[in-house]
């Protein structure tokens, strides 16, 4: 008889993702926020469709970036934007972002429940890859007249087979559509409420056992990652080889595009 997968929150180490703990953490541990397990998206994905419309928007333009981790993403937009600023609740990653000395990209430690740090239409356009959505209440304020705004949040159906593949390990998905609904309320208080919301499904495959626990324990201390490792290696391989193809154990990848022309 298989032993049952163990629950990874159950370690003494565990700490709620995206919470302002974790997101401390994960920049103690790694210094940037980057996912740390390997996998293939299948093409067009909302990652991809997101980086492109980005692409379009900031060329000449002051640029707000909501939630910008270690600064990755705004930075390879210097090239083409006037000036981009981001914001982000940890300050390691801010202080990582500023110390790359790129001229026209800087970094502002900001938690966005708060009105945001910035004049009244300070900036043409923002963008928020996977951010905070409590940006949403004041970002209009922020904005000129007759800029946009686009964002990328994931999907209620993101990885939606996997609770059901690896039971204990993964928690089951609510009914319905909490995250959108969220979105949208979060939309509307902040005068967007005619912003268009689009769901874009493609496949992500995992490549091996590993990256399921890598995601999963993605942010936590090593001591609950190798706690998986120990326990549940092989069953997890059991059940990965299980349902896996040729490319890799496919999953949903559900992403949320949001669109506000202001």
């Amino acid at each position: 008889m298989s032993k049952p997968l163990i629950d990874p929150k159950t370690h003494k180490d565990w700490v709620s993702p995206h919470s302002h703990a974790w997101y401390a953490q994960l920049a103690r541990l790694t210094g940037k926020y980057s996912y740390s397990w390997n996998s293939t998206l299948t093409e067009p994905n909302g990652e991809s469709i997101f980086t492109d419309e980005v692409s379009q928007m900031v060329r000449g333009k002051h640029v707000l970036d909501i939630g910008c981790g270690h600064g990755e993403f705004a930075m390879q937009w210097s090239p083409v934007a006037k000036q981009i600023v981001g914001i982000d609740i940890t300050n390691d990653f801010v202080e990582a972002g500023n110390n790359a000395n790129v001229s026209n990209v800087s970094f502002v430690q900001a938690n966005t429940k708060n009105p945001l740090p910035f004049d009244a239409e300070q900036f043409d356009c923002a963008y928020n890859r996977r951010g905070p959505t409590s940006a949403y209440l004041d970002i209009k304020r922020v904005i000129r007249k007759g800029g946009r705004i686009l964002a990328l949040h994931p999907g209620d159906a993101l990885n939606n087979e996997l609770p059901g593949w690896f039971p204990h390990f993964f928690e089951r998905h609510p009914e319905g559509t909490p995250i959108k609904d969220h979105i949208k309320e979060r939309l509307d208080r902040g005068g967007c409420a005619d912003a268009e919301i689009e769901a874009i499904r493609s496949i992500e495959y995992f490549h091996e056992p590993v990256d399921i626990i890598r995601m999963r324990c993605f942010g936590q201390k090593p001591s609950v990652f190798e706690m998986v490792l120990e326990e549940s290696l092989p069953e997890m391989t059991r059940i990965f080889e299980k349902h896996a193809t040729e490319k890799g154990l496919p999953a949903t990848l559900e992403r949320y595009i949001v669109r506000v022309q202001l």
